[in-house]
């Protein structure tokens, strides 16, 4: 179940913009990964298992490729993919089932929602054609700092039409999402779905840090209308 409660913040502004992380956020990567696997040549649920286990140990998921191939670029890899063909791709069946309607009951409630990740250049264009109800798409590539940097996050700030204090950013990583975006001073929605979602919430932090816990993004309208509520009576 959901938690309540404002971890570190102070009830003081409304909420008036979402950015939203995409892996594990709004798109499964479960296609994505097991494209990986077998571009490796690693059985699906042996890539799977270790990728975990890489994750439950609190280490880079690119270790994951490490123990399969030593010296693995994934960078260079992805072009590799790329020129045969190959290329990472996903599509409106990678949605999650709640992120079009979460997106769309945002923006009628007026707030201005955004979509940053890290992601390449060429997830951008996918992510784009989707055609997703939102105000803004954006990616690392795009800014030339990725998560964890707390310039991802400024970025963020600049991008969104209010103060960082007044921005939600919803993720599924403690350690990627949350911490960095409580630090530059973003309120924050923890979401408890992918591998990192499921692994990271029974850390002390996972109740304490976050603005707010949620299961799936169709929470997310009425719960900021609460804290919203809330905030106008202070």
């Amino acid at each position: 179940m959901t938690s309540t409660g404002t971890g570190p913040h102070r009830l003081s502004r409304m909420i008036r913009a979402v950015v939203f992380d995409v892996g594990e956020c709004l798109v499964n990567e479960t296609t994505e990964y097991g494209t990986w696997a077998d571009w490796l040549g690693v059985p699906r649920h042996t890539f799977s298992a270790m990728f975990g286990a890489v994750i439950a140990r609190g280490l880079d998921y690119r270790e994951t490729f490490q123990v399969f191939a030593p010296g693995f670029d994934l960078t260079e890899q992805r072009e590799k993919r790329a020129e045969v063909g190959q290329a990472e791709r996903f599509g409106e069946e990678d949605l999650y089932p709640d992120v079009r309607p979460a997106l769309g009951k945002l923006r009628d409630d007026g707030l201005w929602v955004g979509i940053a990740g890290n992601q390449t250049v060429r997830a951008g264009g996918v992510l784009r054609s989707l055609d997703l109800p939102c105000d803004m798409i954006a990616t690392s590539d795009d800014w030339g700092v990725s998560k964890p940097d707390p310039g991802f996050f400024r970025c963020v700030v600049e991008n969104a039409p209010c103060e960082a204090e007044e921005i939600l950013y919803v993720g599924d990583r403690l350690d990627n999402d949350i911490a960095p975006a409580v630090t530059m001073g973003l309120r924050t929605a923890l979401i408890r779905r992918g591998p990192w979602g499921i692994i990271q919430q029974d850390a002390p932090e996972a109740d304490s840090l976050p603005t707010m816990r949620i299961d799936s993004l169709s929470e997310l309208p009425g719960r900021i209308a609460r804290f919203n509520a809330e905030a106008t009576l202070l």
